[in-house]
């Protein structure tokens, strides 16, 4: 919860930013009915896998995006262990390796 409470202000097109996102998505350890109540307390619509539901349903679909592109980024080890201490050098590091994954899957496409 203190992580929810610590977000950002999330900008939109129009108006006064958000607060908080209109959804929340949490993968199978965080199914409880404290937190769903917690949750849609602040506003927030949970989504949040259920236990002894099937793999591959839910939230999971959206979640294997992202871990699947950490897969990817983690094939450069200078990415999977932090050796700059300069957040502007990891940027920089982390924008190539997108360009070098995203060169990568074109050339497969053609």
């Amino acid at each position: 919860m203190p992580l929810l409470d610590a977000m950002p202000r999330i900008r939109g097109l129009r108006g006064r930013p958000r607060h908080r996102p209109r959804r929340l998505f949490a993968d199978r350890g965080y199914d409880s009915d404290k937190y769903r109540r917690l949750i849609r307390a602040r506003g927030i619509t949970p989504k949040i896998a259920r236990r002894g539901a099937p793999h591959g349903s839910g939230p999971g679909k959206t979640r294997w995006v992202v871990e699947r592109t950490f897969a990817w980024l983690h094939q450069f080890k200078r990415l999977r262990i932090r050796y700059e201490i300069r957040a502007d050098l990891h940027l920089g590091l982390l924008q190539l390796s997108c360009s070098i994954i995203c060169l990568r899957r074109l050339r497969t496409s053609f």
